[in-house]
């Protein structure tokens, strides 16, 4: 009972003070018409709207109005409001045009493989039991990365980003006589066969049987070149067969007779194969995750002479094309401080395709692939 009195007592109490800074804070200049103005419903009737927390009832309320409110303790539970609308009745509007925000553009999506018809009906890919990987950069770190591609150098030279990004490739294609020769270095150079289809050795993983090793893929890309309408000489010289240093001494001969022959000769490729194996001579087989039928390829770039740049914008021209076709078909370009005969045309290439794990219809198919990103990167640069 005596807790209900007090309630009231304080609620007139509360009443009688609202009240008093209605009248104070009106702009009356008599009790009378502050009364009036109590009746008419001005800021006597707002202040005791928002007693009862109606957070509406702000229109032209005074800053004495505000003070009297935010000194209320029945105003606590909106006395955020009553915060916000002081501050804004002390400070002066501003001048700046507030600007709705531009929600973010969604991320462009990634653009898919272009999907390439590369026919595979005559290969059996028969299982010759090495173990399979698939070679990808997973950082930056240790390489030059130009347009995702990425460089892995072991010259004494700067391969410089900026001064790449600024060259610009240009397809050097003659209409008249041959426009490409294809050399092999290491022609003797193999693949691992599957059970019954073993070649006859002339040294670890080499053959001179040309049916296996790769001239056999010299001869395939030769194929996909010509049904582009690319005229094509294919040496099919084993350059090692005598002695394998002697090799690159034995092609630079080939290659400079060709030519001298053949000046229209715009483009060298001279096919290898690689050979990945752990300390304890396992060889592995490199394939694209995209189909493990087929061989990874790399390129490998002489930077020992002058002209070098010319062959790696083809090489980075070539790898940009291969990577919208195959993601994970080409692994990263190597530059190292040789040679590798490519001073004799400012469009040479060292390729390999696959390697000693491999099977040969795996590099077979490494090789089409790579014929096709070939072609159609320096026609369309015509």
């Amino acid at each position: 009972m005596k807790r209900k009195l007090i309630r009231r007592v304080l609620a007139f109490c509360v009443a009688v003070l609202t009240l008093w800074a209605a009248l104070t804070g009106s702009q009356s200049d008599s009790l009378g018409s502050a009364l009036a103005e109590i009746g008419g419903g001005s800021h006597a009737l707002q202040l005791l709207r928002w007693e009862l927390a109606d957070l509406q009832a702000t229109d032209g309320l005074s800053l004495a109005n505000f003070l009297a409110l935010a000194q209320s303790p029945l105003l606590i539970y909106p006395r955020t409001a009553i915060t916000a609308a002081l501050l804004e009745a002390l400070e002066p509007p501003s001048q700046e045009q507030t600007t709705p925000s531009t929600p973010p553009k969604d991320p462009e999506p990634e653009q898919p493989p272009v999907h390439v018809s590369v026919d595979s009906s005559d290969l059996a890919f028969l299982d010759n039991g090495v173990p399979a990987q698939t070679t990808v950069p997973t950082t930056a770190k240790g390489y030059t990365v130009i347009n995702g591609i990425h460089i892995k150098n072991t010259s004494s030279r700067t391969i410089s980003k900026a001064d790449l990004e600024a060259m610009a490739f240009s397809a050097r294609v003659n209409k008249e006589g041959p426009q490409v020769l294809i050399v092999h270095s290491h022609g003797s150079e193999a693949y691992s066969m599957p059970k019954g289809q073993e070649y006859k050795r002339s040294g670890n993983y080499r053959t001179k049987d040309t049916s296996c090793n790769v001239v056999r893929i010299g001869d395939e890309i030769a194929a996909v070149l010509s049904s582009y309408g690319i005229s094509v000489i294919h040496d099919r010289t084993l350059h090692d067969a005598a002695s394998y240093n002697d090799a690159y001494n034995n092609s630079y001969d080939s290659i400079k007779r060709y030519l001298e022959k053949y000046p229209s000769v715009s483009f060298v490729l001279d096919v290898h194969r690689d050979a990945i194996q752990d300390s304890d001579g396992q060889q592995y087989k490199l394939v694209t995750r995209e189909d493990p039928r087929v061989a990874q390829c790399s390129l490998v770039m002489g930077v020992a002479h002058d002209g070098w740049q010319d062959n790696l914008q083809l090489a980075l021209a070539i790898q940009h094309k291969l990577n919208t076709m195959s993601p994970t078909l080409m692994r990263p370009i190597a530059t190292r401080g040789y040679r590798y005969n490519q001073q004799l045309c400012p469009g040479s290439l060292l390729v390999e395709i696959g390697a000693a794990g491999n099977s040969l219809d795996e590099a077979i198919m490494g090789a089409r692939y790579f014929a096709t990103g070939f072609a159609e990167t320096v026609l369309a640069a015509e």
